[in-house]
């Protein structure tokens, strides 16, 4: 029989993010075997527990977020996987969210969009050392495209004083902006601070300011008005696979020399990126409908239909405003759908080429195969 592990987990649950982690982490070991788990709920500025220098265990999961907490972690002698990875004084084995992939994602998603201004909204620099990397990737990214980032941080708030002032610092710095402008938040509380920002400004969300968080919180992001869309960093799959690593690092296991990146699932589309920063309403109106339509399988010629223009035209002016024509984007929402189907659910290949537009499995494996380098089984199996 099997030795039972002792594994304590000093994880938040009252966000949406600790319970996310918390949900992987009971997958891995309804999979693999029953651990005996010591966790009570708690906040994310947690204390060191008292108990934690005598309590005889096997391994710790942890979002190690002081270096008190972490000095009392290496005290312990126990293996420790970390799921924040912010201190750099003192390192575990950390599993956590690829941010250069966060950092692409985000920025392809407002180029497809036709944005040209970007802002990024985080927490002051040196806080948190996986928020640094974020907007350091975001601003490299940027300048291979030619571009700049303006930032903004929003320190602690200290009461309802101290954050209507913050607020209003803000909403000063927004309505200041170049528009159309693409405002990427650290993470899902600033976005929701970005759009209540804009309304105290009285700047569109999202003709004049788009708003993109992080970590899909669906609370937070259906919380401001208009909703927030967001990036679903998979945290499930995060808390899985440090159960997964604290698993190995129990057995004897060497422990891993870097932290393990984990890529995002992609973005969950709501009304405050749901825009084309254009002025050319034809072709905002032909990339609405493209967006709507394309996995229904639809062809350049059901666009130009749709528009009411030539096709020379609708090409033409598509170019200039997406560097690209209506079927290089047909294809690209076709693909995003295929990927997030690929990733999501267990259907098989021919069904996901139906329900991403494609009408025979040999040219979406064609297509598939020349866009990204790999096939969609390839693909799938890397995901898993």
């Amino acid at each position: 029989m099997r030795e039972v592990r002792r594994v304590a987990l000093l994880i938040e649950s009252s966000r949406n993010y600790g319970r996310g982690l918390l949900r992987g982490i009971s997958t891995y070991v309804q999979e693999h075997g029953y651990w005996s788990f010591l966790f009570r709920p708690q906040d994310l500025d947690m204390p060191v527990p008292s108990w934690l220098g005598r309590w005889d265990g096997d391994g710790v999961i942890a979002r190690v977020d002081s270096v008190k907490m972490a000095k009392a972690l290496r005290q312990t002698g126990l293996p420790v996987v970390d799921l924040r990875n912010s201190i750099e004084s003192i390192r575990f084995p950390a599993v956590g969210p690829d941010n250069r992939a966060i950092a692409r994602l985000a920025t392809d998603h407002f180029l497809q969009r036709g944005f040209r201004h970007f802002a990024f909204c985080g927490m002051p620099w040196g806080q948190y050392r996986y928020m640094d990397r974020r907007r350091e990737h975001l601003r490299a990214l940027l300048e291979e495209a030619g571009l700049s980032l303006a930032e903004f941080e929003l320190g602690p708030e200290r009461g309802p004083k101290g954050w209507d002032q913050q607020q209003d610092r803000l909403a000063e710095w927004v309505a200041g902006l170049p528009k159309p402008v693409a405002v990427i938040a650290c993470n899902d509380d600033h976005g929701v601070h970005v759009v209540d920002a804009c309304q105290r400004a009285e700047q569109v969300v999202p003709e004049e300011v788009a708003v993109l968080g992080v970590d899909d919180d669906q609370t937070l992001c259906t919380l401001c008005t208009p909703p927030l869309s967001s990036i679903n960093i998979d945290l499930e799959r995060i808390g899985y696979e440090a159960a997964a690593l604290l698993d190995r690092l129990m057995a004897g296991g060497a422990s891993p020399d870097e932290t393990i990146e984990l890529a995002p699932r992609g973005i969950v589309v709501r009304h405050s990126t749901d825009v084309l920063a254009t002025d050319d309403r034809d072709v905002a109106r032909a990339v609405r409908f493209i967006r709507e339509r394309a996995c229904e399988g639809i062809q350049v010629s059901d666009v130009v239909n749709h528009v009411m223009l030539s096709r020379s035209s609708l090409e033409r002016r598509f170019r200039a405003v997406l560097g690209r024509p209506p079927g290089a984007e047909i294809r690209r929402v076709q693909l995003d759908r295929a990927r997030e189907l690929l990733t999501q659910t267990t259907l098989p290949l021919s069904v996901v080429a139906l329900r991403s537009g494609f009408q025979s499995l040999n040219y979406f494996f064609e297509v598939f195969q020349k866009t990204l380098g790999t096939t969609p089984t390839r693909f799938r199996r890397r995901q898993i």
